[in-house]
């Protein structure tokens, strides 16, 4: 098992970074973007720009080298001048029928952007703990590790070089990462949840162990020695953190693992079970069905016949 949890979770919702477009302006301009059915990742990479979030008070600025993440279903408008009447995104980029745009002669400003992906039903995991925008500037302790990246995007971008997809691939999947990196270490007090606790040093310890070994019987006395607290304080920071208690935390965890394993194998239940640390199938069948509404069978069938039908409509 896995002594990275965040990497684990990454993993589980099968978050897949895409880069899908971009433009360059000159002159002034505004553009609108329809609410993002996925997350949305965006940078610009030359000029600088205002983003006027649905919803939010004030506009934005965003300069050369600022990363944003939108999350949340909500319209956006990049503009120049805020004075200027944005046109509709999708009509800017179908009449152009490509998926990088140049407006006037893109001499002042170039975005690059993009979408993350996440597995319908494990990405919720991910995406409910995510605020509904994210903006990392370009003097960030991780900008040279955006710059880079960014850099390489526009590249790949550019060349027809064999492999020039996938490695746009990973490139923008290593971006997303860096962008929750640095949501972690400079975001001002988050909402309690997994993500909150995973950037805390105190409890970290503690996750780390649970993710390294979530079949085994945990107790709060050895979780608690792992960060160095007594019980009590340990118990109390974790639930102020995680929104819930360390062996729920775990319990929660281990039924992830089983959808996931139901889901996407043929592992028999019986054998599940042990994989998980529980003493029997039927324990284990107990406790799945007080998480999730369904025995692990009535699960895995569903789920199968739900993926027949996608298929079929494909």
């Amino acid at each position: 098992m896995s002594t990275d949890p965040f990497s684990d979770i990454l993993r589980f919702t099968q978050a897949e970074s895409l880069v899908t477009g971009g433009f360059s302006a000159s002159g002034p301009w505004a553009i609108a973007f329809p609410p993002p059915s996925s997350i949305k990742f965006f940078a610009v990479v030359k000029g600088g720009c205002w983003v006027t979030i649905e919803g939010e008070p004030e506009p934005i600025w965003f300069g050369t080298g600022d990363v944003g993440l939108i999350t949340a279903k909500r319209r956006i408008v990049l503009a120049s001048d805020l004075s200027v009447p944005p046109q509709d995104a999708m009509a800017v980029f179908s009449a152009s029928g490509k998926s990088v745009v140049t407006l006037g002669d893109g001499s002042d400003f170039a975005h690059i952007g993009g979408h993350v992906l996440l597995d319908p039903a494990s990405g919720r995991l991910l995406a409910d703990v995510l605020p509904a925008w994210i903006h990392v500037g370009a003097d960030s302790p991780q900008a040279t590790s955006f710059r880079w990246l960014l850099a390489e995007l526009v590249a790949e971008r550019r060349t027809d070089q064999p492999g020039t997809q996938l490695a746009s691939a990973q490139l923008a999947q290593l971006l997303f990462i860096q962008i929750l990196r640095a949501h972690l270490q400079t975001s001002g007090p988050m909402p309690s949840g997994w993500l909150r606790a995973l950037g805390d040093p105190r409890i970290a310890p503690a996750i780390r162990l649970m993710h390294a070994d979530p079949a085994r019987a945990w107790s709060l006395e050895e979780l608690a020695q792992a960060c160095a607290m007594s019980r009590t304080t340990f118990a109390n920071r974790f639930r102020d953190t995680a929104g819930t208690t360390p062996l729920a935390y775990l319990n929660s965890w281990r039924m992830h693992l089983a959808t996931r394993a139901l889901s996407d194998g043929k592992i028999a239940v019986a054998v599940l079970a042990g994989e998980l640390g529980y003493a029997s199938e039927s324990a284990f069948s107990a406790a799945f069905k007080r998480a999730m509404g369904e025995s692990p069978r009535a699960y895995r069938i569903r789920i199968r016949e739900g993926s027949v039908c996608d298929s079929e409509l494909a």
